[in-house]
């Protein structure tokens, strides 16, 4: 099955809110961290196959903020988009939008870096 651009768009946009609700419960539960970081989302195939950037679901990604990076994965930056630079709360968002595409069929994974 073939996601449409807005089966796509709901889908970046379900992983960004579930997401910030993560990054936010983190937050609550230890404060903001020591550890200065970056967390993000790489997505590499959708169903089994590779997404190539020229298909419907490449472009479909792309527009839905998602952009291609050097490793040739589509990477969503800092998916819950809270302004802390704490890594344990930047990857609990990561971790969950990961969730988030990896149920609706794709392959992800959340990474980070410490700053």
């Amino acid at each position: 099955m073939e996601l449409t651009a807005t089966q796509v768009n709901k889908i970046v946009n379900d992983a960004m809110i579930t997401a910030a609700e993560a990054a936010r419960r983190e937050l609550a539960a230890n404060g903001d961290g020591w550890a200065c970081g970056f967390a993000w989302v790489n997505v590499y195939d959708y169903q089994g196959k590779k997404i190539r950037a020229n298909s419907k679901l490449g472009k479909a990604l792309i527009a839905a903020g998602v952009r291609k990076d050097y490793t040739g994965a589509y990477c969503l930056w800092n998916p819950s988009k809270l302004g802390v630079q704490s890594v344990d709360i930047l990857e609990a968002g990561a971790r969950a939008a990961a969730e988030v595409f990896k149920a609706a069929g794709f392959t992800a994974y959340a990474g980070s870096r410490l700053d």
